[in-house]
């Protein structure tokens, strides 16, 4: 039912080739529920699956832990929420979402935690009772929060094996120098070394952030708005507000170009990480929305250095980009695995050759329009289901505090010409922005 209501959506809009302010793109009615407490919830009701996609999400990710000596906490936390509560305890929160046949897990990135469930709607009062109170009235022993500090330590050692969790940890550090950037999601090492000293923070942390302003809950599927509203409140409403601002200090302007080599202790391919700092996400700022066109245009499989290092050369695994959609000024990342040593120059080279002929040469209408059709269809068709739907949301939420955002961001792009690309290529892409890490095997 979903893919036949998504495949006429795109046919009526491929019909135009104009988009104006008021442009609408996300398909689907949304009912939106605030709280006195400043509690949000999202509710998009889909379809008649008899499912139910359940998300909580946290504005509060690594980029928050502005404290030092503090790194790693929105990550341990993803950990610590499913330790229960006096109604709940852990064993028995788990028991019930067993019984239900539900799944629930969690993540954390630079700028959000979020917490997951599918499941029956039957059950769509049952889990919120779980996850509200849990939400609400989280509670574990110093000994649960020492040995939990302990198993994040195991996961960061184990991160470590993988040489790209070493190549951007090195990015980080040497691209940031006071934004909270400089750390990733799992936190600096000797931070989550001290951690099971830390349970006294560890709580304060949890009372800062864990709070109703600061989370909005989405749920995607089969069910009655009405009542949905009515359990939302029931619900939330007894959650006490309490969220403090993170102090998060400003990067400063980068003036030069920064470059790492990393010598990684094991065997490994050469890897190749070249991040020019760019702005925070802005929806309606075609100089910052070119440049996720320009990732696909410049880097992505149907780009002329994927044709000609991947496929022709042969000389690199893959090439590939990451715009960076961030709530503070972030990087565009271009990533690749090189298969000789020496051809480390040679790659690197041809990367700066592409930079350079897009500030110099406006790429042809008829590709860019390609690519905004493609990004239409890819997008619509990927939702075709609740948890499909719910999943591409948080994102957006965390980035805005609402998703009609997406419409303002679909609305830009689509209006991108070739002289938008390439203002922002030479806007972004400077030496003085450029930084860049090299990590090579040992063994």
């Amino acid at each position: 039912m979903l893919k036949n209501l998504l495949t006429l959506l795109l046919l009526f809009i491929s019909m135009s080739t104009s988009y104006t302010k008021d442009y609408k793109f996300f398909p689907f009615k949304t009912h939106e529920v605030v709280l006195e407490n400043g509690f949000k919830a999202i509710l998009i009701p889909v379809g008649n699956s008899g499912l139910v996609s359940y998300y909580s999400v946290v504005r509060t990710g690594s980029r928050d832990e502005w404290e030092e000596g503090k790194s790693g906490f929105a990550h341990f936390f993803e950990h610590m929420m499913f330790r229960g509560t006096d109604r709940f305890p852990g064993n028995v929160y788990d028991s019930i979402i067993t019984s239900i046949g539900a799944n629930a897990n969690a993540y954390t990135s630079d700028d959000l935690t979020v917490y997951h469930l599918n499941f029956a709607s039957d059950n769509l009062a049952l889990v919120m009772d779980l996850e509200s109170d849990r939400f609400r009235n989280l509670k574990y022993s110093k000994e649960q929060f020492q040995t939990e500090s302990g198993a994040v330590y195991g996961e960061y050692r184990k991160g470590r094996t993988s040489p790209w969790s070493v190549a951007v940890e090195e990015l980080r550090e040497k691209a940031f120098d006071k934004h909270t950037y400089k750390h990733t999601t799992i936190g600096f090492e000797r931070d989550i070394k001290d951690m099971p000293n830390l349970y006294d923070y560890s709580v304060s942390f949890y009372n800062r952030y864990y709070r109703p302003s600061n989370v909005t809950l989405v749920v995607v599927g089969d069910f009655d708005v009405e009542k949905t509203k009515e359990l939302v409140t029931k619900y939330y409403t007894p959650w006490k507000p309490g969220y403090t601002e993170p102090k998060i200090e400003k990067e400063p302007a980068q003036t030069a170009p920064r470059f790492r080599q990393v010598n990684y202790d094991g065997k490994t391919l050469p890897l190749v990480i070249v991040g020019f700092k760019t702005d925070e996400f802005r929806a309606k700022d075609k100089n910052f929305v070119s440049t996720i066109s320009f990732a696909d245009l410049a880097f992505g499989e149907t780009s002329d250095i994927y044709k000609k290092l991947v496929l022709n050369e042969q000389k690199v695994q893959f090439i590939s980009a990451n715009p960076g959609m961030n709530r503070d000024p972030y990087m565009f990342e271009i990533y690749t695995m090189i298969k000789d040593e020496k051809d480390i120059d040679y790659v690197t080279g041809e990367i700066n050759k592409v930079i350079e002929t897009y500030k110099s040469t406006k790429v042809e209408q008829d590709k860019l329009e390609r690519l905004k059709k493609q990004k239409k269809y890819s997008f619509l068709m990927a939702l075709d289901s609740p948890d499909a739907v719910a999943s591409m949301l948080p994102q957006y939420i965390t980035l805005a505090n609402n998703i009609d955002v997406i419409d303002d961001l679909t609305g830009t792009m689509m209006n991108l010409s070739p002289d938008d690309i390439q203002k922002a290529v030479k806007l972004y892409f400077t030496e003085n922005n450029r930084n860049t890490v090299v990590l090579k095997g040992t063994k």
